[in-house]
């Protein structure tokens, strides 16, 4: 972040809230004009310097010549047969990522991307097929909720958002620092409770405990997805990095607030992970650490080697593990008919076969 008054117009989103002081300062501003600017772009959600009415269209012009605010670029909408929404963004350099509204009941939960592409590799996964193209910036994170969010609020429905997943495209942890700007962002100016948050992580061991004194102290989900290093390994190649004995016991360090869970996340895959025995062994893993688990069926795209299970296999593994203690709960996918389930994501991007 940061930004060089020689250079073209500053983009007010990029930068942080210290940042934005600076530049009012600079600009021989009272103080307070800062958190006006913040207000209207976080809560307000103003595209430009002109909605920003609380200012005189004298001082508009003024800021207008030297700083704008940046505004993610729609290029494809798509809407499932369940409801469920896909957003195809252009970022200002060209690269592309997708963000997913999920209907589901009362909920209405907006799945955010942290990366465009995804270096981690998962073999399941068709993001990681296409490779990493870069870290997304902490206001390139929030704006995906912003531009979502103006959606909602021209719809007739009196409907807002009601959760925030980082499970798009990318490794949130592999971003960590634009990540922890982007949670502060969200829970202070946007007023998101941290509790409605939630980041998927892949496994990035070495950086859970710094992720939980840094920033807020949102939901963690682990995608585990086997109950031993061999099966693991073949599945995510991060694995190999942070076996899953270092990354449980990572786990189990943290200071967790009362009654919060780690919940992990299991992509189920036909003939993998899902036999029985893999339900025992992950009961026996997750013994001493506040957890639940999310059973993710495999969700299919053109060209995997992959299947999903089918249901009774499904269902015996998770009454294996409710048997063992563990809240398990079979998650249905939204989305897979037009590639908006977990692990489909591809934003446009042609993949590695």
């Amino acid at each position: 972040m940061g930004y060089n008054l020689n250079m073209a117009k500053i983009n007010l989103k990029s930068l942080n809230e210290e940042e934005i002081k600076e530049f009012i300062k600079s600009q021989g501003l009272p103080d307070y004009r800062g958190g006006q600017i913040l207000h209207w772009i976080y809560e307000k959600k103003a595209e430009s310097m002109d909605q920003i009415t609380e200012f005189s269209k004298e001082l508009r012009k003024k800021l207008s010549s030297i700083a704008y605010i940046s505004n993610l670029n729609l290029l494809e909408k798509q809407t499932s047969k369940d409801n469920t929404e896909k957003f195809l963004f252009k970022l200002e350099d060209d690269e592309s990522i997708e963000s997913i509204l999920i209907p589901d009941e009362e909920r209405l939960t907006l799945c955010i991307s942290s990366q465009a592409g995804c270096a981690m590799g998962c073999r399941f996964c068709l993001t990681g097929k296409i490779g990493f193209k870069r870290n997304l910036m902490a206001h390139e994170i929030v704006d995906q909720v912003i531009y979502v969010s103006r959606v909602i609020a021209k719809r007739k429905k009196n409907n807002i958002l009601t959760n925030i997943v980082f499970m798009g495209m990318g490794e949130p942890l592999a971003n960590l620092a634009e990540v922890v700007e982007a949670l502060h962002r969200l829970i202070r100016f946007m007023g998101i409770s941290r509790k409605r948050i939630t980041l998927s992580t892949s496994g990035i061991a070495a950086k859970i405990a710094e992720f939980y004194e840094h920033a807020p102290k949102v939901n963690l989900a682990v995608s585990l997805n086997a109950a031993d290093d061999e099966t693991r390994n073949k599945l995510m190649p991060i694995n190999r990095i942070y076996p899953i004995k270092m990354l449980l016991d990572e786990c189990r360090k943290l200071d967790m607030p009362a009654r919060d869970k780690i919940t992990f996340e299991y992509v189920m895959v036909d003939g993998i992970n899902d036999k029985p025995e893999d339900a025992k062994k992950l009961v026996r893993l997750l013994k001493g650490i506040p957890s639940k688990v999310n059973i993710i069926p495999f969700n299919k795209y053109h060209g995997t080697e992959f299947k999903k299970p089918s249901d009774e296999k499904i269902f015996a593994f998770q009454k294996i593990l409710m048997d063992g203690n563990i809240n398990a709960f079979i998650r249905k996918s939204k989305g897979q008919d037009i590639l908006a389930a977990c692990g489909q994501l591809k934003a446009g991007y042609k993949t590695n076969k």
